[in-house]
Protein backbone atom coordinates (compact mmCIF):
# COMPACT_ATOMS: atom_id res chain seq x y z
CA UNK A 1 0.00 0.00 0.00
CA UNK A 2 1.20 3.36 -0.98
CA UNK A 3 1.95 6.34 1.54
CA UNK A 4 -0.77 8.94 1.28
CA UNK A 5 0.34 12.06 -0.77
CA UNK A 6 2.12 14.77 1.53
CA UNK A 7 -0.64 17.12 2.50
CA UNK A 8 -3.25 14.09 3.75
CA UNK A 9 -2.71 14.01 7.17
CA UNK A 10 -4.39 11.33 9.51
CA UNK A 11 -6.09 11.53 12.97
CA UNK A 12 -3.56 12.08 15.88
CA UNK A 13 -0.16 12.77 13.25
CA UNK A 14 -1.22 16.63 13.80
CA UNK A 15 -0.12 16.78 17.12
CA UNK A 16 2.42 13.72 17.09
CA UNK A 17 6.11 15.78 17.64
CA UNK A 18 8.90 14.88 14.65
CA UNK A 19 10.19 11.94 17.23
CA UNK A 20 6.90 10.32 17.58
CA UNK A 21 6.25 10.05 13.99
CA UNK A 22 9.85 9.26 13.25
CA UNK A 23 9.41 6.53 15.94
CA UNK A 24 5.63 5.65 14.15
CA UNK A 25 6.90 4.98 11.05
CA UNK A 26 9.63 2.54 12.30
CA UNK A 27 6.86 0.64 14.30
CA UNK A 28 4.97 0.08 11.09
CA UNK A 29 2.47 3.23 10.57
CA UNK A 30 2.32 3.70 6.85
CA UNK A 31 1.25 7.36 7.46
CA UNK A 32 3.45 8.82 9.84
CA UNK A 33 6.53 9.82 7.41
CA UNK A 34 4.58 11.15 5.06
CA UNK A 35 3.00 13.37 7.71
CA UNK A 36 6.93 14.01 8.83
CA UNK A 37 7.48 15.53 5.04
CA UNK A 38 4.75 17.66 4.51
CA UNK A 39 5.96 19.36 7.36
CA UNK A 40 9.40 19.98 6.65
CA UNK A 41 9.03 19.56 2.81
CA UNK A 42 9.04 23.56 1.85
CA UNK A 43 12.71 24.18 3.58
CA UNK A 44 14.23 20.85 2.38
CA UNK A 45 13.14 21.59 -0.86
CA UNK A 46 14.43 25.09 -0.38
CA UNK A 47 17.77 24.03 0.24
CA UNK A 48 17.88 21.30 -2.38
CA UNK A 49 16.93 23.99 -4.82
CA UNK A 50 19.43 26.42 -4.15
CA UNK A 51 21.97 24.23 -3.55
CA UNK A 52 21.98 22.70 -7.04
CA UNK A 53 20.68 25.84 -8.99
CA UNK A 54 18.40 23.33 -10.72
CA UNK A 55 14.82 21.95 -11.07
CA UNK A 56 15.26 18.50 -12.27
CA UNK A 57 18.18 17.66 -9.93
CA UNK A 58 17.15 19.33 -6.98
CA UNK A 59 13.77 17.18 -7.23
CA UNK A 60 15.93 13.90 -7.58
CA UNK A 61 18.33 14.79 -4.92
CA UNK A 62 14.96 15.30 -2.53
CA UNK A 63 13.47 12.02 -3.78
CA UNK A 64 16.76 10.53 -3.25
CA UNK A 65 17.31 11.95 0.31
CA UNK A 66 13.77 11.10 1.65
CA UNK A 67 14.17 7.56 0.20
CA UNK A 68 16.92 7.32 2.17
CA UNK A 69 15.64 8.81 5.56
CA UNK A 70 12.40 6.64 5.36
CA UNK A 71 14.64 3.31 5.11
CA UNK A 72 17.49 4.30 8.11
CA UNK A 73 15.15 5.56 10.53
CA UNK A 74 15.68 2.90 12.45
CA UNK A 75 18.98 4.05 13.22
CA UNK A 76 18.16 7.36 13.80
CA UNK A 77 19.32 8.08 17.73
CA UNK A 78 17.71 10.83 18.75
CA UNK A 79 21.77 13.16 19.04
CA UNK A 80 19.66 16.37 16.90
CA UNK A 81 16.67 17.02 16.20
CA UNK A 82 14.88 15.25 13.27
CA UNK A 83 14.54 18.22 11.25
CA UNK A 84 18.34 18.31 11.51
CA UNK A 85 18.92 14.74 10.41
CA UNK A 86 16.57 15.20 7.41
CA UNK A 87 18.57 18.30 6.50
CA UNK A 88 21.76 16.93 6.66
CA UNK A 89 20.40 13.52 4.51
CA UNK A 90 19.38 16.87 1.84
CA UNK A 91 22.62 18.49 1.92
CA UNK A 92 24.78 15.38 1.71
CA UNK A 93 22.70 14.24 -1.48
CA UNK A 94 22.78 17.50 -3.43
CA UNK A 95 26.65 17.81 -2.55
CA UNK A 96 27.21 14.12 -3.84
CA UNK A 97 25.46 14.96 -7.00
CA UNK A 98 27.24 18.31 -7.18
CA UNK A 99 30.68 16.10 -6.96
CA UNK A 100 29.44 13.13 -9.90
CA UNK A 101 28.08 16.31 -12.00
CA UNK A 102 31.41 17.66 -11.76
CA UNK A 103 33.38 14.48 -12.51
CA UNK A 104 30.92 13.38 -15.37
CA UNK A 105 30.83 16.96 -16.89
CA UNK A 106 27.89 17.00 -19.73
CA UNK A 107 26.82 19.66 -22.28
CA UNK A 108 23.69 21.56 -21.19
CA UNK A 109 20.41 22.19 -22.83
CA UNK A 110 19.61 25.83 -23.59
CA UNK A 111 17.75 27.73 -20.91
CA UNK A 112 14.47 26.26 -20.01
CA UNK A 113 12.91 29.83 -19.27
CA UNK A 114 12.81 30.73 -22.88
CA UNK A 115 10.73 29.29 -25.83
CA UNK A 116 12.73 28.58 -29.11
CA UNK A 117 11.82 31.57 -31.08
CA UNK A 118 12.76 33.53 -27.56
CA UNK A 119 9.26 34.56 -26.74
CA UNK A 120 7.74 34.10 -23.49
CA UNK A 121 9.43 30.86 -21.08
CA UNK A 122 9.39 27.38 -21.92
CA UNK A 123 10.26 25.85 -18.24
CA UNK A 124 8.36 26.09 -15.14
CA UNK A 125 9.72 29.07 -13.17
CA UNK A 126 7.87 32.48 -13.72
CA UNK A 127 9.19 34.67 -16.00
CA UNK A 128 11.02 37.59 -15.10
CA UNK A 129 11.80 41.33 -16.63
CA UNK A 130 14.98 41.01 -18.73
CA UNK A 131 16.68 43.04 -15.93
CA UNK A 132 16.05 40.30 -13.03
CA UNK A 133 16.40 37.34 -15.48
CA UNK A 134 20.06 38.24 -16.25
CA UNK A 135 20.44 39.29 -12.45
CA UNK A 136 19.22 36.02 -11.65
CA UNK A 137 21.68 33.98 -14.09
CA UNK A 138 24.57 35.98 -12.39
CA UNK A 139 23.86 35.56 -9.07
CA UNK A 140 23.48 32.01 -9.38
CA UNK A 141 26.49 31.40 -11.72
CA UNK A 142 28.36 32.74 -8.54
CA UNK A 143 26.90 30.91 -6.06
CA UNK A 144 27.49 27.53 -8.63
CA UNK A 145 31.12 28.75 -8.94
CA UNK A 146 31.83 28.48 -5.14
CA UNK A 147 33.28 25.50 -3.61
CA UNK A 148 31.16 22.72 -2.36
CA UNK A 149 31.45 23.63 1.26
CA UNK A 150 31.30 27.24 1.48
CA UNK A 151 28.39 26.98 -0.89
CA UNK A 152 26.77 25.34 1.17
CA UNK A 153 27.06 26.83 4.64
CA UNK A 154 25.82 30.25 2.37
CA UNK A 155 22.63 28.64 1.50
CA UNK A 156 21.67 27.51 4.89
CA UNK A 157 23.01 30.22 6.69
CA UNK A 158 22.19 33.35 4.38
CA UNK A 159 19.11 32.36 1.90
CA UNK A 160 17.65 30.04 4.30
CA UNK A 161 18.24 32.15 7.64
CA UNK A 162 19.28 28.95 9.51
CA UNK A 163 21.66 29.81 12.67
CA UNK A 164 25.14 29.25 12.57
CA UNK A 165 24.49 26.61 15.34
CA UNK A 166 21.70 24.93 13.75
CA UNK A 167 24.09 24.61 10.37
CA UNK A 168 26.70 23.13 12.12
CA UNK A 169 24.58 20.15 13.09
CA UNK A 170 23.02 19.63 9.82
CA UNK A 171 27.01 19.79 8.53
CA UNK A 172 28.25 18.09 11.46
CA UNK A 173 31.52 20.65 11.48
CA UNK A 174 32.24 23.15 14.38
CA UNK A 175 30.23 26.55 14.40
CA UNK A 176 33.51 28.47 13.53
CA UNK A 177 33.86 25.88 10.57
CA UNK A 178 30.61 27.36 9.73
CA UNK A 179 31.63 31.19 9.84
CA UNK A 180 34.40 30.88 8.46
CA UNK A 181 32.97 29.31 4.96
CA UNK A 182 30.44 31.74 5.08
CA UNK A 183 33.31 34.59 5.42
CA UNK A 184 35.40 33.19 2.25
CA UNK A 185 31.88 32.87 0.69
CA UNK A 186 30.99 36.06 0.98
CA UNK A 187 34.05 37.24 -0.02
CA UNK A 188 33.72 35.17 -3.35
CA UNK A 189 30.83 36.51 -4.15
CA UNK A 190 31.85 39.90 -3.38
CA UNK A 191 34.14 39.82 -6.18
CA UNK A 192 32.10 37.62 -8.44
CA UNK A 193 29.10 39.94 -7.79
CA UNK A 194 30.48 43.36 -7.04
CA UNK A 195 29.60 45.03 -10.27
CA UNK A 196 25.89 43.75 -9.70
CA UNK A 197 25.24 46.20 -6.39
CA UNK A 198 23.72 48.46 -7.80
CA UNK A 199 21.37 46.59 -9.72
CA UNK A 200 20.85 44.09 -6.61
CA UNK A 201 20.27 46.41 -4.13
CA UNK A 202 17.76 48.06 -5.97
CA UNK A 203 15.80 44.74 -6.91
CA UNK A 204 13.15 43.33 -4.63
CA UNK A 205 13.21 40.06 -6.26
CA UNK A 206 17.07 39.63 -6.10
CA UNK A 207 17.34 40.81 -2.22
CA UNK A 208 14.23 38.58 -1.36
CA UNK A 209 16.11 35.33 -3.23
CA UNK A 210 19.44 36.09 -3.98
CA UNK A 211 19.81 32.55 -5.84
CA UNK A 212 16.21 33.46 -8.14
CA UNK A 213 14.74 29.75 -7.20
CA UNK A 214 11.91 30.26 -5.22
CA UNK A 215 8.68 28.22 -6.59
CA UNK A 216 6.49 25.37 -5.64
CA UNK A 217 7.76 21.91 -4.17
CA UNK A 218 7.50 19.11 -6.94
CA UNK A 219 5.61 16.18 -6.24
CA UNK A 220 8.34 14.38 -4.06
CA UNK A 221 6.95 11.50 -2.71
CA UNK A 222 9.00 9.81 0.65
CA UNK A 223 8.83 6.56 -1.00
CA UNK A 224 7.24 2.98 -0.98
CA UNK A 225 6.98 1.52 2.66
CA UNK A 226 9.50 -1.45 2.99
CA UNK A 227 11.84 -2.55 5.64
CA UNK A 228 13.55 0.29 7.24
CA UNK A 229 16.80 -1.01 7.58
CA UNK A 230 20.06 -0.18 5.59
CA UNK A 231 19.98 2.73 3.49
CA UNK A 232 19.26 3.41 -0.20
CA UNK A 233 21.60 3.71 -2.79
CA UNK A 234 24.68 6.20 -3.28
CA UNK A 235 27.79 7.00 -2.42
CA UNK A 236 29.60 5.63 0.71
CA UNK A 237 29.95 8.96 2.09
CA UNK A 238 25.85 9.52 1.80
CA UNK A 239 24.93 5.91 3.75
CA UNK A 240 27.56 7.19 6.95
CA UNK A 241 25.82 10.31 6.92
CA UNK A 242 22.30 9.36 6.81
CA UNK A 243 22.95 6.71 9.59
CA UNK A 244 24.93 9.20 12.03
CA UNK A 245 24.16 12.12 13.97
CA UNK A 246 26.36 14.91 15.26
CA UNK A 247 29.57 14.10 17.16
Amino acid sequence: MALLPPDVVMDGHATATDLELLRAHVDGDRHAFAELFRRHRDRLWAVALRTLGDREEAADALQDALLSAHRAASRFRGDSAVTTWLHRIVVNACLDRIRRRQAHPTVPLPDGNRAEDGSGTGGIEPAAVAQDHDTVLVVRAALAALPLEQRAALVLVDVQGYPVAEVARILGVAEGTVKSRCARGRARLAVLLGHLRPAVAATPSARSDPAGMVGDVPGVTPGNPGPTEGVGSGSSRYRRDANQEDT
